[in-house]
């Protein structure tokens, strides 16, 4: 049953980015006197999605960093001093791998030609 859920969460998720893309991909023909030229705005969408999932990622990797701190924590109140400096430190190590990832994620976007 909770396999189905999932699966039905994923078909819902990929209609709805199928359709919202859709504008995306209709684009209207240049004027007569620009040159012709076709372009593929797919590294735009690609670079929506990347920022995205970087996103996700972080904010799922932040939780259960705060979770398994707050955790062992609460297990041996004596360590709490060290388990805080490494969740701290892990977490700044995830946050600018974070940045690192949406920040080409905007590059590859703003090089994407319309």
């Amino acid at each position: 049953m909770k396999n189905l859920k999932v699966v039905r969460a994923v078909v819902a998720s990929l209609a709805i980015l199928f359709l919202s893309a859709a504008p995306a991909f209709g684009q209207q023909p240049p004027p007569k006197d620009l040159p012709q030229s076709i372009s593929f705005s797919g590294s735009g969408v690609a670079a929506g999605l990347g920022m995205g999932l970087a996103l996700i990622g972080a904010g799922l990797g932040l939780g259960r960093i705060g979770a398994a701190a707050l955790d062992s924590m609460a297990r041996q109140p004596e360590v709490a001093p060290r388990v805080q400096t490494a969740m701290i430190i892990i977490a700044a190590m995830l946050e600018g791998a974070t940045l690192a990832a949406v920040a080409l994620s905007f590059v590859v976007g703003l090089n994407s030609r319309f």
